[in-house]
């Protein structure tokens, strides 16, 4: 009766049900405004149920203004409710959502091996941070972060970079994502480009352009940025990487550093430097970071995600203190603070020096899968490429003379149950690095990188492109 089905072995109460079904009815149009309802006597009766289930759908509908009732009249649908049918939508959500594919062979970048990682140990730390953590602490903390975890992120950038910062200059962010939304939003300037490498990390191009910035490029070679092409009109920042430019690999020298700072005070605009995984370098200790050359013109952007674990959703920003105000304010309206439980376990893990022996245990481990990366690329590829860049990070960009490897390519291995990433894929002007490869390592054993190596060499030799 008036197409009401009740299905009583749900979690939805009845009356919640009969609410629903008769407001559906009322927006789509099939119960016209005016339309009389039976009384609550007789529609319990004709769905069986109690009439104080029915008395409730109706309070409901009533207090929401799709019936009006009133005392000796009948109940009547309210005026202005239906709606039509619903417009047809199209975009991401119409597409089938695709499985998650079990690939052979999974040369993903930027994936640290959570297999090393110690999550009993970090379960105990969560576990005592709870309970120490003061009641004070569970309210609202502010935008800068936990104080002690700004102090022992100052003391670990100490030990691992000689990097002396105070701890009021560090703010907690939920990852350098984050990070780099707030400070986009806090040097924004209509009409006022950035600028980036090209190739940079396209997730984090895309940030900087979802904030209505306009981009320039400026080519990268095998050192990083070429600091020649800068020019300063119009330009309110530049996002770099130098300690391990991203994708390919290389170090920024020196004089190239000096170029960028003299640039940066001649124009008045900031360096944005990204951080992302130089922990982990292999031929000598951490590159010391820009920021140590200028501590008013960078913005330093650090993470914990390639360290620890992508979940952990811990960053940091080394801000000059004339932008604390400003961030204060932007992160405040923002989402407010990190959760308290993971920053106050995280400053343990430093404290400790856990942290500290974590890192120094998986470089030896990466550095050892990198090293049979390269052995299994030259048994295998013989001397048919050449390594760009630092022995660093998680990652190798390999160059293959001669060989292109577009989007065509990159189907195709995927089809064949490969996943790696063509280095034009970063590109914003393309076809420059067109000969390149990304292969991201530092997830994989060393028996998962020969077997990776041998179904690359097989797709390598049966691809066959469909332009000449």
């Amino acid at each position: 009766m008036w197409g009401i089905e009740l299905q009583r072995k749900t979690g939805v109460t009845l009356s919640r049900q009969i609410y629903q079904i008769l407001r559906d009815q009322m927006t789509e149009g099939r119960l016209q405004p005016d339309e009389v309802l039976p009384s609550t006597r007789e529609m319990a009766q004709q769905l069986s149920v109690s009439r104080n289930t029915v008395y409730e759908a109706y309070e409901m509908l009533s207090a929401e203004g799709y019936i009006i009732s009133r005392p000796g009249s009948q109940t009547r649908v309210a005026k202005g409710l239906c709606l039509g049918k619903p417009a047809s939508v199209t975009g991401e959500s119409d597409k089938p959502v695709q499985p998650a594919q079990n690939y052979l062979a999974d040369f993903q970048t930027g994936r640290p091996d959570l297999r090393q990682f110690p999550m009993h140990l970090w379960l105990q730390l969560m576990h005592k941070a709870a309970e120490a953590l003061p009641v004070n602490q569970w309210s609202y903390t502010g935008p800068a972060g936990l104080p002690v975890l700004r102090e022992e992120i100052a003391a670990w950038l100490f030990r691992s970079r000689g990097l002396a910062i105070q701890p009021q200059d560090i703010f907690i962010t939920a990852g350098a994502t984050q990070a780099l939304n707030l400070v986009a939003d806090l040097l924004y300037s209509k009409s006022r480009e950035i600028i980036v490498e090209d190739p940079c990390h396209s997730g984090m191009l895309h940030v900087l352009q979802s904030k209505g910035f306009g981009i320039r490029p400026v080519p990268v070679d095998n050192q990083g940025i070429q600091t020649g092409f800068l020019e300063g009109k119009g330009v309110c920042a530049i996002y770099v990487t130098p300690s391990h430019q991203f994708p390919l690999g290389g170090i920024l020298p020196a004089g190239r550093r000096a170029d960028l700072i003299r640039f940066a005070r001649e124009y008045g605009l900031y360096l944005i430097e990204d951080d992302y995984d130089s922990e982990f370098r292999y031929n000598g200790s951490p590159v010391a970071p820009l920021r140590s050359m200028d501590a008013q013109r960078v913005i330093y952007i650090g993470t914990f995600s390639k360290i620890l674990f992508p979940a952990l959703r811990i960053g940091y920003v080394i801000l000059p203190h004339h932008l604390h105000s400003r961030w204060r304010h932007l992160r405040t309206y923002t989402d407010v603070q990190n959760p308290p439980f993971e920053q106050a376990a995280l400053a343990e893990f430093l404290l400790t020096r856990k942290l500290d022996r974590h890192v120094q245990k998986m470089r030896r481990l990466y550095g050892n899968r990198r090293q049979r990366l390269l052995q299994e690329l030259e048994r295998t590829f013989g001397n048919t490429w050449r390594v760009w860049g630092d022995a660093s990070g998680l990652h190798l960009a390999l160059e293959f003379p001669g060989r292109r490897f577009d989007r065509e390519f990159a189907l195709y291995c995927e089809k064949s149950g490969i996943r790696l990433t063509p280095g034009d894929f970063h590109s914003l002007r393309k076809g420059f690095h067109l000969d390149k490869l990304l292969l991201g390592y530092g997830h994989l054993d060393e028996e998962e990188i020969s077997r990776g190596i041998l179904l690359l060499y097989n797709a390598f030799s049966c691809f066959k492109p469909n332009h000449p």
